[in-house]
């Protein structure tokens, strides 16, 4: 019987945080899930009971949950669910449907030939409202990967998606020449990325760029938020870049929304994410249109690069070990920044930056020195901007104070409390 009784769930513990209504479905091996995605139905709650799933099959995502009864699929214990995907396979799971949420998994590629291990969620066409929170992803060349498909002769793109509180890493280079970024987002509207670690990304083969995650492709009104990027924290090598709207560019027009790829961003907001050890800069925009780039600390990058004549961007209160470039037409209005700050200065100011801690020794250079911004009311830890002018960078140091910069968001996260960081 696919349905179990509620009274058998609670006897088994697994309706913690479960939605009134749901329907539970357990899982205990590969079967079972595949089974579970192919009937699902809005308001399922897929429980994938603990161990190792070696899956050797794409995973099809293809129904549509609901505004009030989406379709979750979670480990009944967060990570302790390890899903393994290799054996010449190129995604993992492939979201088509509306409105899914994954919660709580450990995936891993395990290709032994880097180019087939392409993207741990593959996200495309109507796959609307999608969730991924509190998951540990490793070892694709794309964490995630979103891109429109043309229905009708009209290309169709997720909107609406929340990335959220994750932490995305590679444990070694990855041997391939293909794009090498944990979220290459092509299209769409609306994303949010909040409060996710990424770090580690390496690209071996062909011009050797990596990024830790770009919005592209004409999508529009992208947010990137206390987010912590380590661009080089166990391994370094290549050309590695943080943030983007743009990324690389896109071509050819006909996958871009509206048929055009220029601007390859529109009205995007970067805020309170504190990015480091990057060889190349820490926040790119390539056409990226009325961007919004506020409150950000980038330790030891090349800084912010505003690049092209489509992209304008709005900079302020951000403190920087390097500068803010405008290049090949590009152009901002800035206020509040703290540019081309030494290292030196750096260490004095805070206990350990190049280890991500941004906790404050001295404050007389940043704090209650930046201007008005009116976009951001909290900071990196979410605690409110509210004593007075707000302090240059991703953290707002009142008596509020104890946020943790190691990890994304500043949350304690059960990911880093496992110890799998």
């Amino acid at each position: 019987m696919r349905r179990i009784l509620m009274t058998t769930m609670a006897a088994l513990g697994l309706l913690a945080g479960v939605p009134a209504g749901a329907g539970l479905v357990p899982v205990g091996d590969v079967a079972g899930l595949r089974a579970a995605l192919q009937n699902a139905a809005p308001g399922d709650d897929i429980v994938l009971a603990a161990g190792t799933y070696t899956v050797d099959t794409n995973l099809n995502c293809l129904a549509s949950g609901t505004a009030a009864a989406p379709i979750r699929v979670r480990a009944a214990t967060p990570r302790s669910v390890l899903l393994r995907f290799g054996t010449g396979l190129v995604e993992g799971f492939k979201v088509s449907g509306a409105y899914w949420r994954f919660e709580g998994l450990d995936v891993e590629g395990t290709c032994a030939t880097d180019a087939n291990c392409e993207h741990a969620f593959h996200v495309f066409g109507n796959a609307e409202f999608l969730q991924l929170r509190d998951n540990l992803l490793r070892d694709f060349n794309a964490q995630i990967k979103s891109n429109g498909v043309s229905s009708g002769g009209v290309y169709v793109y997720p909107d609406d998606v929340v990335i959220e509180n994750n932490l995305f890493y590679d444990t070694r280079a990855r041997n391939t020449a293909n794009p090498v970024t944990k979220i290459d987002v092509v299209g769409g509207r609306r994303w949010l990325l909040r409060g996710n670690t990424i770090r580690d990304y390496q690209k071996l083969g062909g011009d050797g760029v990596s990024y830790a995650a770009f919005l592209k492709g004409n999508s529009r009104d992208g947010v990137f938020e206390r987010n912590l990027v380590r661009c080089s924290q166990q391994f370094s090598g290549g050309t590695r870049l943080g943030l983007s709207f743009g990324g690389g560019g896109t071509g050819p027009n006909s996958i871009c929304e509206d048929g055009i790829c220029i601007p390859e961003h529109q009205n995007g907001i970067m805020r309170n994410n504190v990015i480091l050890s990057c060889n190349d800069v820490g926040i790119y925009l390539n056409s990226a249109a009325n961007s919004r780039i506020q409150h950000n600390t980038l330790y030891a990058t090349s800084g912010i690069d505003v690049r092209f004549a489509a992209s304008t961007a709005d900079v302020r209160n951000n403190l920087s070990s390097a500068g803010i470039n405008l290049r090949n037409g590009g152009s901002s209005t800035n206020a509040g920044n703290l540019s081309n700050v030494s290292m030196a200065n750096f260490a004095a100011w805070f206990q350990a930056p190049a280890s991500a801690d941004f906790r404050l020794v001295n404050g007389a250079s940043l704090v209650n020195l930046g201007v008005a911004a009116p976009l951001v009311a909290d900071d990196f830890c979410a605690n409110r901007r509210n004593d007075g002018l707000p302090d240059v960078g991703a953290l707002e140091y009142d008596a509020q104070g104890g946020c943790e910069t190691t990890q994304g968001g500043g949350l304690p996260l059960r990911i880093f409390a496992d110890g799998l960081e």
